[in-house]
Parts: structure tokens; C-alpha cells; sequence
């Protein structure tokens, strides 16, 4: 049942929002084989997260927002990315994907089960979560502008057209960097680099 500050999950897999429906969901929905992350890190030990992992200038963004007392919702969001952004410095990545290592530098690599991220940017436009694969999205770095540009494509998941943004796909991601960067996992940004995800298809049965 959707309970976050964003719902992007719930978004991505179309449940609604109002109690009655959700009621009737319980009542007489059908469960369905949907994929899940598997986290491991020096924190997390198999944590599970439905929507996706992401480390760089997005993870701080979260951060910010999480502590933020005085905005809630989309508006804590743009707060935080850009006091994320102003500070932000170049990050060297090593991503390995399935084995494959690909060196980049970036604003961030994002691992997703489901297309939404940061209440409602649609950052991985084809991401199915029934489908056995994760999708990574890397925005390489370039300059601010570019990068505010990128994030107002969110919306509709045009970025992906850009030269600065690159996709991939697999079953195991490891995420490495060059510094102590913070990674995310589903809105919550308490670990740093490196971390590990792969998927469990049809992991969890969920009703809808």
C-alpha cells in the first residue's frame, strides 16, 4: 500500500492512492510475479528494494530532502537537487554489468527495477518490472546547464536521447567509485559506495 513521500513504485505499477480503491485492491485484485532488487553493501546485507538504487548527485539530493523540516513532497526534491547540483564535483565510476566493466564520469548511475525516481521523473523510461533485468542509466558529466536540462526531461523520459546519458542493461550491477559518495535505495540515503545490485525476478506477488 502506498505510505512514502513520493509513491514512485506505486506509480510505475499503476496502484492507486485512495483508500476505497486500495480496499477493493485487497477484496479482489490478482497477485502478479514482480521483480525486486537484491542491496549488498557494507550496510545492507540483501536488503530488498522494489524501484532502484542510485548513486551521485541524485543520492544527495535524497539526503538533502530526508532532512529537510521546513519542505515536504516535490518541493523538498528540488530543494535538495539544487543544493546537490551547486556543490557537486566530478565522480569517476567504475559499473560493472554482468561482468562487464564500463569506466565513466558522471552526475550519477542509477539501477532500476521501475521506470520513477525522485517523486515522479520518469529516469529509466523502459524499465519493466516483470522482465528479469535491471536498467542502468548513466548521465555522464558535463556542464550544470546541461545537467538542469537533463533533469527537466525527467518528466517525460526524454533525456535518455542525449549524448551525455547512457543506457544499459543486466542482472547484476556493482557500482564503484573514486571517493566516499552516497548511494540511495528507494528514497532512503544512509550508505556509500560501493554496492552491489541484482535482481530476483518475480520475487514478490503483488496485488493488481
Amino acid at each position: 500500500m502506498p505510505a512514502g513521500r513520493g509513491n514512485d513504485f506505486a506509480r510505475a505499477v499503476g496502484l492507486p492512492g485512495e483508500p476505497a480503491r486500495l480496499a477493493e485492491l485487497l477484496l479482489h485484485g490478482e497477485p502478479k510475479a514482480t521483480d525486486v532488487i537484491e542491496v549488498e553493501s557494507a550496510v545492507h546485507d540483501r536488503m530488498p528494494v522494489l524501484g532502484s538504487v542510485y548513486a551521485g548527485v541524485d543520492a544527495l539530493a535524497n539526503r538533502h530532502a530526508n532532512h529537510s523540516r521546513l519542505l515536504r513532497g516535490a518541493a523538498s526534491y528540488y530543494a535538495g537537487g539544487l543544493r546537490a547540483v551547486m556543490s557537486w564535483r566530478p565522480a569517476g565510476y567504475r559499473v560493472t554489468v554482468d561482468g562487464t566493466v564500463h569506466h565513466r564520469g558522471g552526475f550519477t548511475v542509477v539501477v532500476a527495477n521501475s521506470g520513477y525516481y525522485g517523486s515522479g521523473r520518469r529516469i529509466a523510461p523502459t524499465a519493466a518490472v516483470n522482465d528479469g533485468l535491471l536498467d542502468v542509466v548513466i548521465i555522464h558529466q558535463a556542464s550544470r546547464l546541461m545537467f538542469f536540462a537533463v533533469m527537466n526531461e525527467l518528466r517525460s523520459g526524454r533525456h535518455v536521447h542525449r549524448r551525455q546519458v547512457e543506457t544499459l542493461r543486466g542482472r547484476e550491477v556493482r557500482i564503484e567509485c573514486d571517493r566516499d559518495l552516497p548511494y540511495g535505495a528507494d528514497g532512503e540515503v544512509e550508505a556509500t559506495l560501493p554496492v552491489t545490485a541484482r535482481v530476483l525476478p518475480g520475487a514478490l506477488n503483488l496485488l493488481s
